[in-house]
């Protein structure tokens, strides 16, 4: 018996229809969702509803108080950074910690625009992404993110759960320009940076640029920021991350300190695995010698 095409049509698109959704659906919960405690929070300064995920160190007490890492990076690493302190803590070379982090929203790309700082992007001069992807409207929205993160998401977690004021703020790549533009923008709302290969390349590392303007009017307060970049990373972002070491040598102010690493064999997408146990330990050793 001959099947009408009509039919065998239809029965296509419906297969299509439940493959799409099934793999929407994997996406969504592999992007949108975590093995730890997940809040949706409405943010007023971006007109959207944000999710964080938040992981509780081990045996977690109200009664004490923990310090807080807050990473924009979603589940990317996430994992790592939970093994990370948990077996670091135990070994008691840090604290454990409440680990914060903010994922993009799934169905709109908003990294970039969160991301990026205000004046990067502008002239956007290395077609790294298609140009619908690639068009300037959608970049350089920081302030508004580093107002939610400053005054929303802070307080929602200072309600929610017990930390005190040792605070790490993290990110890769364009989150790694968000960790540079929130430390001279916003020095005071955390002791600790750490920025995995920075993007710090934009139109003409004008991120290095306002960074290294950025330097000289930081207080006498002490900060930690941590850099690390990929072996095996592009040139352009290798000479731009040059171009912030060159500033911190040139213009960070006394209690200014740092640490980097160039991770031998790592490409761009390795090097934070790579990066997050050396960034804590840099960075409790230079709270146990400055705080």
């Amino acid at each position: 018996m001959k099947i009408p095409t009509k039919l065998i049509f239809t029965s296509l698109l419906a297969i299509l229809f439940v493959v799409g959704t099934s793999v929407s659906l994997s996406r969504y919960f592999e992007h949108y969702t975590s093995e730890f405690i997940d809040h949706d929070i409405y943010s007023e300064f971006l007109s959207e509803e944000r999710r964080v995920f938040v992981r509780l160190p081990k045996g977690y007490d109200s009664q004490k108080s923990y310090p807080l890492i807050i990473k924009s990076d979603g589940n990317f690493n996430l994992s790592r950074w939970h093994e990370t302190v948990t077996t670091q803590s135990e070994k008691k070379l840090i604290e454990d910690s409440v680990i914060v982090s903010i994922p993009n929203l799934f169905w709109t790309d908003t990294r970039n625009r969160d991301l990026v700082p205000p004046y990067a992007r502008k002239d956007v001069q290395i077609e790294a992404r298609p140009s619908t992807e690639n068009s300037p409207e959608i970049f350089g929205k920081a302030d508004l993110f580093l107002s939610f993160i400053e005054k929303e998401l802070i307080p929602f977690i200072e309600n929610e759960y017990s930390i005190n004021d040792n605070r790490v703020l993290s990110g890769f790549s364009a989150g790694g320009s968000f960790v540079l533009y929130t430390i001279v923008t916003k020095p005071e709302l955390f002791t600790g940076y750490f920025a995995f290969s920075p993007a710090a390349w934009y139109d003409n590392s004008v991120v290095v640029q306002e960074f290294n303007n950025g330097l000289s009017k930081l207080s006498e307060k002490p900060l930690f920021l941590y850099l690390s970049i990929g072996g095996n990373e592009n040139e352009i972002i290798t000479g731009s991350f040059k171009g912030l070491l060159s500033a911190i040598e040139l213009n960070a102010p006394i209690n200014f300190n740092h640490a980097f690493h160039y991770n031998e064999n790592s490409g761009h997408s390795d090097n934070p695995y790579y990066s997050v146990p050396k960034a804590l330990l840099a960075y409790y050793e230079f709270r146990k010698n400055k705080i």
